[in-house]
């Protein structure tokens, strides 16, 4: 996620970012060399007041490197998005009074066509409001959610939802396989039409329903496969969705 963040914040034109990260990818590497960005192994070696302060950091990880940023957390904007970590728990590493905000984007911010969902924590003012928009919006679409603990539901619809998407392809394909394509052409016409109903979707301000409805025609293919999947689809998606927001809370 933090990779798909930095390629979003590069295609909007922000600058100034420095990256700490002790094992830094081949791509990382090449981003400091073209001095794109500033590199550094850790935490210590960060030193000044910055507007804000992205923590990138897988959450079992992030409880043994919290400590390591409340320097930073004293003066900066802090904007988390590790998945199932309370503001309780980073406010015991950075301090009562730092300022914190939760948020969730997904993947497609590496090309602009993310989402994020994001909590204030109290203490956070308007203008940090306004600037972790501004860092956020180069992924794509904002949300804030009223509740932190709506921020796990984000988590399990929109931060894990793209894998869910890309393993509907993979079902697609294996299906097309099935009934007589080649794996080639599956994997094409899978892809291709997932990619393209999605542009769809994003063009055509009409309820995912009303789409739907409008590609079914009574008695037609379409409704034939769509007796198959209705009836299980919803019921296996909030399954899978809940067991997302259940291991989000384990995380605390």
């Amino acid at each position: 996620m933090g990779s798909a963040l930095l390629k979003g914040w590069r295609a909007s034109g922000v600058k100034s970012i420095i990256v700490v990260e002790p094992k830094p990818s081949a791509e990382i590497r090449a981003l400091a060399k073209a001095k794109a960005i500033a590199l550094v192994a850790a935490p210590s070696q960060v030193s000044g007041k910055f507007d804000a302060c992205i923590v990138a950091i897988k959450p079992q990880i992030l409880k043994g490197e919290a400590p390591a940023l409340a320097a930073i957390a004293k003066t900066s904007l802090m904007i988390s998005i590790a998945a199932g970590t309370s503001i309780a728990g980073l406010r015991k590493a950075w301090g009562a009074r730092a300022r914190i905000v939760r948020a969730m984007p997904n993947t497609p911010g590496a090309i602009g066509r993310g989402i994020t969902g994001l909590y204030a924590a109290k203490g956070v003012s308007a203008a940090d409001k306004n600037k972790a928009d501004l860092l956020l919006t180069a992924l794509g679409q904002t949300m804030w959610v009223k509740s932190e603990a709506l921020i796990d539901s984000v988590t399990a619809l929109s931060g894990s939802g793209p894998a869910y998407v890309f393993h509907l392809v993979e079902a697609m394909a294996q299906a097309g396989i099935a009934i007589g394509l080649s794996k080639t052409e599956a994997q094409k016409l899978a892809r291709a039409t997932v990619a393209g109903a999605g542009a769809l979707l994003d063009a055509d301000k009409a309820e995912a329903a009303e789409l739907r409805i409008a590609v079914t025609s009574p008695g037609g293919t379409t409704e034939a496969a769509l007796k198959v999947l209705m009836p299980e689809l919803p019921r296996l998606m909030t399954r899978a969705l809940k067991a997302a927001k259940k291991r989000a809370e384990a995380l605390r």
